[in-house]
C-alpha cells in the first residue's frame, strides 16, 4: 500500500516541524528507550526504523545496538533525512544509514532482527497492511515494537484544566479529522494477531512533570496544526488568541498548582514466530 504523499501528512514537514520533532524527542526518549529494552532492542541487532523523520528514534536505537549493531532509517520526506544524517554525523555515529522511501518500495532486501517505530503506524490508513508489509523484512523470531499515541489517557489528566482540554480536544480532533487515528491501543492489539504474531505485550505510559518541554509541548503541537485546520473545517475560538496560547496554557498550571501531562504512550511489540506452522 502507498502511504498518503508527504504534502497530506497533517503536522506537515515545515522546518518549524523538524525542530518540534527533535524537541518531542528530548521530551520522550526515555520512555522509548525503556519500551525499547524491554522488547529486547539490544547489542550487535540490525533495526529498521519506520518513519525516521528527524533521526531521533534512529540515534537512539544506535546506541542501544551499539558498534557491533546496525540502523536503517527510513522516511518519504527528503529535508528531514538530511537534518538526521547531519545530527547522525555530528555525534559521529557509523552505524546508521538513512533511505528516502515509502516502506512499500523499499529496495533494501535484506532482513532485520527488529523493526521499531514512534508515532508511525497512527498516520497510516491501513495498520495491519503496514504492519504486513513491515513484518516481511523482519527475519522469524525478530521483534516488531512500535510506540503510538493514546489521546484518552492524556486527557484523563487534563480534565481538571479547562484551557489544556480545550487545547487538547482542538488538537485531538484535528488529527483525527487529518486521517490520524489518537487511541492506538486496540488497534495495536489487535493488529500483531491479524498477521498471525503472538499476542503483543503492551505498556502505556502517560509523561507527567513540570518541566519546560512538557509544560510547552501542546502549544507546539498546535502552532504546527493551525495552518492546517481551516482546511480541516476547525477555528481556534475556544482556546483564544493563539499569540497568548502558551503563556495561558502555563498559567492555569501554575493557578492550579497542576503538573504537566503529555500524550499518552501506548507501546506494543510482538516476535514474528520461528516457523510458518
Amino acid at each position: 500500500m502507498k502511504a498518503a504523499p508527504v504534502a497530506d501528512y497533517v503536522l506537515g514537514s515545515a522546518e518549524g516541524e523538524h525542530y518540534r520533532l527533535i524537541r518531542q524527542g528530548r521530551r520522550l526518549g526515555r520512555f522509548t528507550e525503556h519500551l525499547f529494552r524491554e522488547a529486547g532492542i539490544g547489542p550487535g541487532q540490525r533495526v529498521l526504523d519506520i518513519g525516521s523523520g528527524v533521526g531521533d528514534v534512529a540515534l537512539l536505537v544506535a546506541r542501544l545496538v551499539g558498534d557491533a549493531g546496525s540502523v536503517v532509517g527510513v522516511d518519504r520526506d527528503a529535508d528531514g533525512l538530511v537534518k538526521a544524517r547531519a545530527r547522525v554525523a555530528e555525534v559521529g555515529l557509523n552505524n546508521v544509514q538513512f533511505i528516502q522511501s515509502d516502506i512499500s518500495a523499499l529496495k533494501d532486501e535484506r532482513q532485520f532482527d527488529a523493526a521499531v517505530g514512534r508515532f508511525v503506524l497512527m498516520f497510516q490508513p491501513n495498520t495491519v497492511e503496514i504492519l504486513r508489509t513491515i513484518s516481511a523484512r523482519v527475519r522469524r523470531g525478530g521483534v516488531m515494537v512500535f510506540q503510538e499515541a493514546n489521546w484518552p489517557a492524556f486527557l484523563s489528566q487534563v480534565a481538571h484544566l479547562p484551557l489544556w482540554t480545550a487545547a487538547a480536544s482542538l488538537v485531538g480532533e484535528s488529527l483525527r479529522r487529518g486521517g490520524a487515528c489518537t487511541d492506538m491501543a486496540p488497534v495495536l492489539f489487535r493488529g500483531f494477531q491479524e498477521l498471525g504474531f503472538p499476542t503483543p505485550s503492551m505498556r502505556l505510559d502517560v509523561p507527567i512533570d513540570q518541566g519546560p518541554d512538557t509544560r510547552r509541548w501542546l502549544y507546539d503541537l498546535l502552532l504546527t496544526m493551525q495552518p492546517r485546520m481551516k482546511d480541516l473545517g476547525l477555528t481556534c475560538e475556544s482556546i483564544g488568541p493563539i499569540e497568548t496560547l502558551g503563556a495561558r496554557l502555563e498559567q492555569e498550571l501554575d493557578d492550579t498548582h497542576s503538573f504537566a501531562a503529555g500524550v499518552g504512550l501506548v507501546g506494543a511489540w510482538s516476535r514474528k514466530p520461528e516457523s510458518r506452522g
